[in-house]
């Protein structure tokens, strides 16, 4: 035998027996879907279980339709899969428990995906050990992580609660938590009043719309003032309901949320005989508020749609921050006519115009959604002003923002379009 036919062979047993490839089961509920694998090569297969094929289960995702052969990714993490990963500082702390630094989104959902946004669950049959002795044990914030194992995206520190008899506390592992903490991010400590009142504002502009419940208050042991969001994703029977963000939909890995456009998320509903176009509309106002209120962070995983029998529906609207009144975040997050990286104090008009045409909405349809929102404008400064009455700066703020975009951007939409007609 030849010495290069030898280091074939041990090249080969090293791979198939010393080399640990991980797995898992996934459900969806608490049914039994199938086997989620890596393979040789940084390859993942998802095979549904064929009792679950045969159970009248829904898909666990859009994007992983029921079917006896395998869904097979190459070189990455299905993008439903990967979405579900955590982000930001709770990645980072998930890393640091699992005592490594560079582990794979997989290991991390692994570890970390008993409790996940929507209905779907990874649990690894074999746990990895969590090396507890890499965090402050006084800190109630990083012992909820490894208690919990559970994976939330998003960059700002959260941390998943149970609400009992009008008091939140921390979820245990095998529980399902009802509410999520959003807490002071370390690079924005006055985030949690931004989105308390930014939400408000947006309420007040789209008073038919549907918003998450939210409340803002202490946690004792962890932080002073926390923004509390009542999961939309859980039913008051804790089951578990089903929805994607427009990142999963669309078939994009988490680092790409940002590329795309607005458009896009029209576009699918337009395309997909299982939403309703009425949504279309929906999403437009509530992107126009957004970009009123300097919600320069609207992507694609701010977006979801509940996946269930009726088909695909917008759930509702969640994540809303003025993050243009922190000099960093000038950038609106998606493109607009056709453009990336816009500077929202430079949106125009026409921008706005271009904006509709791209949503498929005629000239009477973005003049309606523009009215609408002129109508709410006062409204809308008001609520600033009744969410809370400390954080003036915070405040003032905000509403000056609205009252310069809408002079700058918005004032003169219908002249426009009057014009053009």
């Amino acid at each position: 035998m030849t010495s290069a036919i030898i280091v074939k062979y041990v090249l080969l047993y090293k791979l198939i027996f010393m080399s640990k490839l991980l797995w898992a089961k996934v459900y969806y509920q608490d049914k039994f879907a199938g086997y989620l694998q890596q393979e040789p090569g940084q390859r993942y297969v998802f095979t549904y279980d064929q009792s679950y094929l045969t159970s009248s289960s829904p898909a666990i995702a859009y994007t992983l339709p029921l079917q006896k052969t395998p869904h097979i990714s190459e070189q990455a993490l299905h993008p439903f899969f990967d979405n579900l990963v955590a982000e930001g500082w709770l990645e980072t702390a998930q890393r640091r428990l699992l005592g490594k630094r560079t582990a794979s989104r997989f290991e991390l959902l692994l570890a970390f995906g008993n409790d996940c946004a929507g209905a779907v669950s990874i649990i690894d049959p074999e746990p990895a050990q969590l090396h507890t002795d890499k965090i402050e044990k006084s800190d109630q914030a990083n012992l909820a992580i490894m208690q919990n194992r559970a994976s939330l995206s998003g960059i700002q520190p959260k941390l998943l609660l149970i609400k009992e008899k009008q008091k939140f506390r921390l979820a245990q592992l095998g529980e399902i938590s009802t509410h999520i903490a959003k807490l002071p991010s370390l690079n924005i400590s006055d985030i949690v009043y931004n989105e308390w009142l930014t939400l408000h504002a947006c309420q007040a502009l789209l008073p038919n719309d549907d918003f998450v419940v939210a409340d803002l208050t202490e946690l004792p042991g962890i932080c002073e003032q926390a923004l509390i969001i009542k999961r939309f994703d859980r039913a008051e029977d804790s089951q578990k309901i089903h929805f994607e963000e427009f990142n999963q939909l669309l078939n994009l890995d988490t680092i790409e949320k940002y590329d795309g456009a607005y458009k896009d998320m029209a576009d699918f509903i337009y395309q997909n005989k299982l939403c309703l176009r009425s949504d279309v509309y929906r999403l437009f106002k509530r992107i126009l508020a957004g970009l009123l209120t300097g919600n320069t962070d609207m992507h694609f995983k701010n977006f979801a749609m509940f996946n269930n029998e009726q088909g695909l529906r917008l759930t509702p609207n969640y994540d809303q921050v003025s993050a243009a009144i922190y000099k960093p975040y000038q950038y609106v997050a998606l493109r607009i006519d056709n453009v990336a990286d816009r500077i929202i104090k430079q949106l125009k008009a026409k921008n706005i115009i271009a904006l509709g045409q791209e949503f498929g909405l005629n000239d009477e349809v973005i003049m309606m959604a523009i009215s609408e929102i002129q109508n709410r404008l006062g409204a809308a400064k008001q609520a600033v002003v009744d969410a809370n009455q400390h954080h003036t700066l915070m405040r003032d703020n905000i509403i000056n923002f609205m009252e310069k975009r809408w002079q700058e951007t918005f004032s003169s939409i219908g002249q426009l379009l009057s014009k053009k007609r």
